[in-house]
């Protein structure tokens, strides 16, 4: 049997290349894959040679080891069926659907404990939105949302979206967003934002604080989330917060740099700029939380809301290329791009 494999060969070039598939030791099952999640954030900064050279590639996830460098085999959003187990395996796995932290590719081995099983009745499509849910949820536990506040989420991407959607279910004053893409603004109302801003309108900045204090006499962001992957973002994300506010950014920019106005109403204003990522826990959830309890989490999140909803296009494995070139050159006419193997 062969397994069909992704690889980044080079900025803006990504091959499908067929390689036999190894033999299955007695520990592991092999698992034929369904679909697999792009994200438009962390791949394409692959896809555009914007990878830090320095930065191993995750320290966090088991089969994405060691040094960036092409080419490399990623991804890590697989949905797919077990068609074989190994013979220390037991034998209740076989047919089991899973989720896997795997690169893209058709069928891979892997030993179960590094596998999620999926709900019953959850639809590959649905579980493939796992990582981006848990990062949303992961989001939202760092930044602390508290009743009544006022609250700005730029960005609305996947992982801004999912954001969007669980802090609308908070009783928040406001909840305001912004994203330079019209579909995305259009899914951001959808999901439950009070109010929706293009960035490039004009006084978009005061707009915002507008609709942000809603009458209230308490003016700017008690929260903001920088989601837009532009560190061109951060001035604007501190401008939205007012005194004492929270600016989380949960966005990664690679290898890309801006200038950041520290010298004004951030000096005085008492503002607090949060880190959050999502491959480990922040020191204070350890106490009650793991990476297992945050994970079950996010699946009880997709009882509550539909992810799948945002998928706007599906590719076969051959035709990866072109699901790239059309987040690369055609980023605002999809949301959540997938690909599909069976």
């Amino acid at each position: 049997m062969n397994n069909n494999r992704l690889w980044f060969t080079a900025p803006g070039r990504v091959e499908v290349h067929t390689e036999p598939l190894r033999g299955l030791a007695g520990d592991e099952v092999l698992v034929q894959t369904a679909v697999s999640a792009i994200s438009a954030g962390t791949e394409m900064l692959l896809y555009r040679g914007q990878w830090p050279p320095d930065l191993p590639v995750d320290e966090t996830i088991e089969t994405l080891q060691g040094a960036f460098a092409y080419p490399l085999s990623y991804g890590y959003a697989c949905v797919g069926q077990v068609v074989d187990v190994g013979k220390e395996v037991a034998a209740g796995w076989h047919g089991r659907w899973v989720f896997a932290f795997q690169p893209h590719q058709s069928h891979f081995a892997a030993r179960p404990e590094t596998l999620l099983l999926l709900p019953e009745g959850m639809s590959p499509e649905t579980a493939v939105f796992l990582p981006n849910m848990e990062t949303a949820v992961s989001f939202v536990m760092d930044g602390r949302p508290v009743i009544g506040e006022q609250v700005a989420v730029l960005g609305q991407g996947v992982v801004g979206l999912l954001t969007t959607m669980l802090l609308a279910d908070f009783p928040l004053a406001a909840l305001v967003t912004a994203d330079g893409y019209g579909l995305r603004r259009e899914w951001s109302r959808r999901l439950g934002a009070t109010a929706v801003f293009d960035p490039t309108a004009p006084d978009m900045l005061a707009d915002m604080q507008v609709a942000l204090q809603n009458g209230s006499p308490y003016p700017g962001a008690d929260l903001v989330y920088e989601l837009t992957g532009n560190p061109a973002a951060l001035d604007m994300a501190i401008g939205l917060a007012g005194f004492n506010g929270r600016v989380l950014i949960g966005s990664w920019y690679g290898q890309k740099r801006a200038n950041v106005d520290l010298g004004g109403a951030f000096h005085r204003g008492h503002m607090r700029l949060i880190s959050s990522q999502v491959s480990r826990l922040h020191p204070r959830w350890h106490g009650r939380f793991s990476k297992t309890r945050r994970l079950q989490t996010a699946w009880r999140m997709f009882a509550q809301h539909n992810p799948a909803q945002l998928i706007t296009h599906r590719f076969p494995l051959a035709e990866a290329d072109k699901a790239y070139e059309l987040l690369d050159k055609e980023g605002g006419t999809a949301v959540q791009v997938v690909l599909v193997y069976l």
